[in-house]
């Protein structure tokens, strides 16, 4: 099973720069996307609704804003939208496809960098999202949540870490939350499994020639139930097109 994650910063952009024929040719099983930045009544079904795939787009109720989608080879037997909590749901941040006893889910957790009142609402989610991933390790599914996470774990993760550890995305708290949440043994970094070289980045800002320097954050996740973490096979940062100010991120596994 092959599965991408990318954040598109605008579906209908990632789609002028020739997302999806390059999508078509990967032959993956899932594609999870971020920040679609449509609502569902503005994409044409081609391509935004690609031959081979059943499509799902949980969209912000705000036109222009954050949304998340999936794309599966295989019909799901549930989609799940959201995660229970209006003010989060209203911004189209998670969407869950059932697979038997397997759920992929495409997340977009909130940014703080826009200042502090975007940072608290981003705490709160983080605080309610933590509640929803103890309660999902303890019970008998399996997960894969792919996503952009808005957090660079550890200083590995991002190439200017001293710097930025007074910045959202890098904070103590954050990482700290990040440990919490790998320290309970019921979630794994799936790319760091197989992948532990450093300048592993998926994300470049547009200011300061940060990609052409590749001066990247990895804030990009496959994050994985503990009991899938024998089954991961591959992994990759596709860089040679850019769809995005995010790179695709693709995972391989044995299911």
């Amino acid at each position: 099973m092959r599965i991408i994650s990318l954040n598109a910063n605008g579906i209908r952009s990632a789609e002028r720069k020739g997302f999806f024929p390059w999508m078509q040719q990967q032959n993956a099983d899932v594609i999870c996307l971020q920040e679609t930045k449509a609502q569902i009544s503005q994409l044409s079904e081609d391509p935004f609704f690609p031959k081979n795939y059943h499509c799902f787009y949980h969209d912000a109720e705000k036109k222009g804003y954050s949304g998340v989608a999936l794309y599966c080879k295989q019909q799901p037997d549930n989609i799940i939208n959201g995660i229970g909590r209006s003010d989060f749901d209203a911004e189209g941040r998670f969407i869950e496809a059932q697979f038997g006893n397997l759920s992929i889910i495409s997340l977009y957790l909130p940014s703080g960098s826009s200042g502090e009142l975007r940072q608290n609402f981003k705490f709160s989610f983080l605080d309610y999202f933590a509640l929803l991933l103890q309660e999902r390790g303890l019970n008998d599914r399996n997960y894969i949540i792919c996503g952009d996470w808005n957090i660079a774990h550890k200083a590995i993760d991002l190439k200017n870490w001293r710097g930025n550890q007074k910045n959202s995305g890098f904070l103590p708290e954050e990482r700290a939350w990040m440990d919490t949440l790998f320290a309970g043994e019921q979630w794994v970094d799936a790319f760091r499994v197989v992948n532990q070289e450093s300048e592993q980045y998926t994300w470049w800002s547009n200011r300061g020639q940060a990609w052409a320097k590749n001066v990247g954050w990895r804030i990009d996740f496959q994050i994985v139930s503990a009991a899938l973490k024998d089954k991961i096979t591959g992994a990759s940062i596709y860089k040679d097109e850019r769809f995005s100010d995010h790179a695709p991120l693709i995972l391989d596994y044995n299911l």
